[in-house]
């Protein structure tokens, strides 16, 4: 099967420098059979210049506009028809290209995929799903902020569809999930917490370990973590933080002295493998579950390798056929 991504060539804070060498990093390591860069076609055409690649897996489809900070997602997919942005959904509803990654806005990139694309049926709200670094591996954490206000059943939506999730993407044969609360015992939390815990231990088809607390994030306790998109966002914006603050007190710290310069010598290594551990750049971009088409959202201040690696997982999201899977499940 040959395997067409389309990017967003205009996307990122940096855009297009980093789409641009991030897809020739991607077709240099053979990541996908070919992909189809959207954006004005006189710069990306300069940009590739720039370059030696195979220019028969790398193609430009010209679009006369593009989305700003200030224009509002609601209003983008109809009266921002010729963006890069709605092109590339819109590409990938048609069949043209096999998933859609962009570094945008994320209100932006979840309007115009919920319209072009819309609902996989049954299912109520779509939601944001990220890769979350731990000290096991890498665990599943949604919803991250498609969705601020939730009631059970939206949970409960969630918990199915980052089931399904980490079953495709990554082989779990029944993936544990989480559900991130102030206390472990089922009685903790508010009403709907409460609600929740109590109705997906009634679930036989669902693995559920029961909540779980923020100090047991980075264990990976858990193959998927289940919350609101208002806590998500929180959380996920909150460790970024504080691993980028712990780099720089560690940096200013080795930098005090001879003796501590000497120290962070010896300890390269170990630091070198901790930071790309935690780095974001390596999971590539969140992916939008719950509609009837694969879109990835890479950090808008993406370079080029984590380009790279959100069209790595977009390759991989479209050979697990995750779609399929979802529109079975919950046809069923």
């Amino acid at each position: 099967m040959s395997i067409i991504i389309g990017l967003d060539a205009f996307g990122s804070d940096s855009a297009p420098f980093p789409e641009v060498e991030g897809a020739i990093i991607a077709i240099r390591e053979s990541l996908c059979d070919k992909i189809i860069l959207y954006g004005d076609e006189t710069i990306l055409s300069k940009e590739l210049g720039k370059y030696f690649y195979d220019k028969e897996r790398i193609e430009i489809v010209h679009c006369t506009d593009r989305i700003t900070m200030n224009d509002k997602p609601a209003m983008i997919a109809r009266r921002k028809k010729d963006s890069s942005l709605v092109r590339v959904v819109q590409a990938c509803h048609d069949k043209e290209i096999g998933a859609a990654v962009s570094a945008g806005n994320t209100g932006a990139v979840m309007a115009a995929s919920l319209f072009v694309y819309g609902r996989i049926k049954n299912v109520l709200r779509p939601a944001i799903a990220t890769m979350f670094p731990t000290i096991k591996g890498v665990e599943l954490l949604l919803d991250v902020g498609a969705n601020a206000d939730c009631n059970q059943e939206n949970l409960i939506q969630f918990a199915e569809l980052g089931s399904l999730y980490s079953h495709c993407f990554f082989g779990i044969e029944k993936p544990a999930l989480g559900l991130i609360n102030i206390g472990e015992e089922s009685t903790k939390g508010n009403e709907l917490y409460k609600s929740v815990n109590k109705a997906l231990s009634e679930r036989e088809d669902l693995n559920f370990y029961g909540n779980i607390e923020g100090k047991d994030l980075l264990k990976g306790v858990v193959d998927v973590v289940i919350c609101d998109g208002f806590t998500g966002n929180i959380v996920l914006k909150t460790v970024e933080g504080a691993a980028i603050s712990i780099f720089k007190i560690l940096k200013e710290q080795f930098n005090a002295d001879w003796i501590s310069k000497l120290g962070a010598l010896l300890s390269y290594p170990a630091f070198a493998f901790l930071k790309k551990k935690i780095d974001h750049r390596e999971y590539g971009g969140a992916l939008l579950v719950g509609l009837n088409g694969l879109s990835l959202i890479a950090h808008g201040s993406s370079d080029a390798v984590s380009i790279k690696n959100a069209i790595r997982m977009a390759v991989k999201m479209v050979k697990s056929n995750f779609i399929e899977h979802a529109k079975e499940y919950y046809e069923r």
